[in-house]
């Protein structure tokens, strides 16, 4: 008798926001969407983009999308493969995920008519947001980077245009048939979510409501087939230091001080060019989650005015 899989846990809207699907070249992208009903500062839409992870969604960025609907037009964009965009079995790349961005900024271009967007985007997905500004200038305005991937300093990557890092032996590996989704069961058990999660922060307090929602997202249908692309480091593009340092408009950067994602050595590449903002701010990778703030008390003059760069150091 073949045994029969509990149901998935029925996942609830990881913001108190309107959520649509967007059909796009990524496939169907979830897209959240809010603002005041008076915009007095006149400041073009924000997109937010979470991380990637094995437990990834628009719950990352909750803190910010609440603070940032006060002032202006928000979106959230949940990346293929995560929240309620879509899951399917298929290749997870750097050129996915970039799509994925392009059809958001094309939506929010329709409906709010600014020429460009602010973006704002958490870790790994950095890279993405950097493609996109790189691929399509004109479609964005400021980027924010929180704790960006491809400044550590074991080794900068200047490898070919387009490539991934990528290991297609440990892909093989993890997704045999025969423990596939054991391993990923086993990668997302709630004990090992919060064991990530506190690695992240660097520090015992997580914020509980995330670590749930982790909890529940990583439990539903397809969750393992960009988790398992993620682990195999084929979202990690060859060429992402090329690709900062073509940026030509503004960029500001948080850099945690605890936890897993400390090292930006590498930043040296990039932080004394004048449209380079870097900026230590004290907690882990993700702080709006510690003390929002003391984050927007940093991030918000980047997106109201133009000022000088401020290469602020560990």
């Amino acid at each position: 008798m073949t045994p029969v899989s509990p149901p998935s846990p029925v996942l609830p809207l990881s913001l108190s926001a309107l959520r649509r699907d967007i059909d796009s070249p990524a496939g169907r992208i979830s897209l959240y969407s809010a603002g005041p009903h008076d915009q007095t500062r006149g400041l073009p839409p924000l997109l937010l983009v979470h991380s990637i992870n094995a437990a990834a969604s628009a719950a990352e960025i909750a803190p910010l999308f609440e603070h940032y609907r006060q002032q202006r037009p928000v979106y959230a964009l949940e990346l293929p493969g995560f929240g309620f965009s879509d899951r399917r079995d298929r290749p997870y790349t750097p050129r996915l995920m970039t799509d994925a961005l392009h059809a958001a900024l094309a939506v929010m271009k329709s409906e709010q008519g600014a020429a460009a967007a602010d973006v704002l985007a958490v870790s790994l997905s950095s890279e993405f947001a950097a493609r996109a500004k790189c691929e399509a200038p004109q479609t964005i305005r400021r980027l924010a980077l929180v704790s960006p991937t491809g400044f550590s300093g074991r080794k900068l990557r200047y490898g070919p245009a387009g490539g991934t890092l990528g290991l297609p032996w440990l892909y093989r590996l993890l997704t045999m048939d025969f423990w596939r989704q054991g391993i990923f069961d086993a990668l997302t058990r709630p004990g090992v979510i919060r064991y990530f999660l506190k690695r992240t922060w660097g520090a015992e307090n997580i914020d509980e409501t995330l670590w749930r929602y982790c909890s529940l997202t990583s439990r539903q249908p397809g969750a393992a087939n960009a988790a398992f692309y993620f682990v195999s480091a084929f979202l990690f593009s060859t060429d992402i230091n090329q690709l900062y340092e073509r940026l030509d408009g503004p960029v500001w950067v948080s850099m945690a001080t605890r936890g897993d994602f400390t090292d930006y050595r590498g930043r040296h590449t990039v932080e004394g060019r004048k449209n380079w903002q870097f900026h230590a701010v004290e907690g882990g990778a993700l702080p709006f989650f510690e003390d929002l703030t003391a984050f927007t008390k940093k991030l918000d003059p980047f997106w109201d005015v133009d000022h000088p760069s401020q290469n602020i150091q560990h």
